[in-house]
């Protein structure tokens, strides 16, 4: 990724971090039910630079977006991209630590609204690097929770805490085994002879401008009724079926999905594997309610096809990327055959992973 920040501050930068997005292969809307997922890293990141402010702003540049935000901390903070910034800023410094003003330049490969974690990149990456610049003590996990607490707090998305454990905790190929309640985890690696497959549907979402917060809301009434801490404490579905519309359908993926999580990390073979993202992706169109029809055509695509193993949405929902499993060698061959019958059936997508 070219270095844009001299050119825009003028200076050299005295720190630089990255951190990738992620696409998750099982566990879709589980993390903020304390329950199981199992995300993988994906080959983009984002990448920022950043030194010490010569004065007493806080400057930002996102070089992908041309946008250039200054910032005193006796202001409001601002709003947009930015607040994922300042967020981590903000909370750093909630926390004790010696911050002053920095200059910052933001370059990123991550897509943006396609189901990724752009965001949870952007904020990994930036505390990755204070970390740097100051020298703070702060483990990979702790950066994962602050990243959270920003989301949650500055950009008003009620969001678990995959996306941002997956970005500063897994790689690329291996999956992030994780329980989101206690924070343990495994590394694990992908089914042997296989390739993860992502492409865009071509439709963007916002977390914060969709049903994602209402989803949790559900979720939470759900868990109330049942007597239960969160959903994660059921695990036989028995117990739901006195739930009233949606509460049920909603209890339902998320106890359903976290089965199929704990089994996609035994010892089961490839075409299970598949089996389990198949049924994942219905559950989140049936029960959850967070697929379009862009993502189920693309998703049947991806599912019929004589290389694939398996496919869903990745993701929240509402709009996005589609991950498949497909047998080693085969991502060129998939990608334009399914390409060229969604663009016959009125759609744009494009190949992300």
């Amino acid at each position: 990724m070219k270095s844009v920040f001299y050119d825009v501050f003028g200076f050299t930068p005295q720190a630089a971090a990255d951190a990738p997005g992620r696409v998750n292969l099982l566990g879709e809307h589980t993390d903020y039910n304390d329950g199981f997922v199992l995300p993988t890293a994906i080959p983009q990141r984002t990448y920022i630079e950043l030194a010490r402010s010569p004065n007493n702003e806080y400057q930002l540049y996102a070089d992908r977006l041309d946008e250039f935000v200054s910032y005193v901390p006796e202001q409001d903070m601002p709003a947009g991209f930015s607040s994922y910034v300042f967020g981590c800023i903000r909370l750093l410094q909630q926390k004790g630590f010696p911050l002053t003003p920095v200059a910052m330049t933001i370059s990123s490969e991550v897509p943006i609204g396609a189901g990724l974690s752009s965001s949870a990149a952007l904020e990994v990456a930036v505390l990755r690097g204070l970390r740097k610049l100051f020298g703070f003590n702060i483990d990979d996990v702790e950066i994962a929770q602050i990243a959270q607490q920003a989301e949650i707090q500055f950009a008003h998305v009620r969001c678990g805490i995959m996306d941002q454990m997956a970005s500063s905790l897994a790689d690329v190929g291996h999956m992030l085994f994780l329980d989101t309640r206690t924070l343990q985890r495994a590394i694990l690696p992908l089914p042997a002879n296989t390739e993860l497959i992502v492409i865009d549907s071509g439709v963007p979402r916002s977390l914060a401008n969709s049903e994602y917060n209402q989803r949790r809301s559900e979720c939470e009434q759900a868990a109330a009724l049942l007597g239960v801490p969160a959903l994660r404490d059921v695990d036989d579905l028995r117990r739901i079926e006195a739930l009233p519309f949606p509460l049920k359908q909603r209890a339902h993926h998320v106890i359903s999905e976290n089965q199929r999580v704990l089994e996609a990390v035994g010892p089961i073979s490839v075409e299970r594997f598949g089996e389990l993202m198949n049924a994942s992706h219905a559950s989140l169109r049936d029960d959850f309610a967070v697929s379009i029809p862009a993502l189920d055509v693309l998703v049947d695509l991806l599912q019929r096809h004589q290389a694939v193993y398996g496919a869903r949405l990745t993701g929240a929902g509402f709009g996005g990327a589609c991950v498949a499993l497909a047998k080693k060698d085969t991502h060129a061959t998939v990608t334009a055959e399914v390409l060229a019958a969604y663009t016959a059936a009125g759609y744009h997508g494009k190949v992300l992973v």
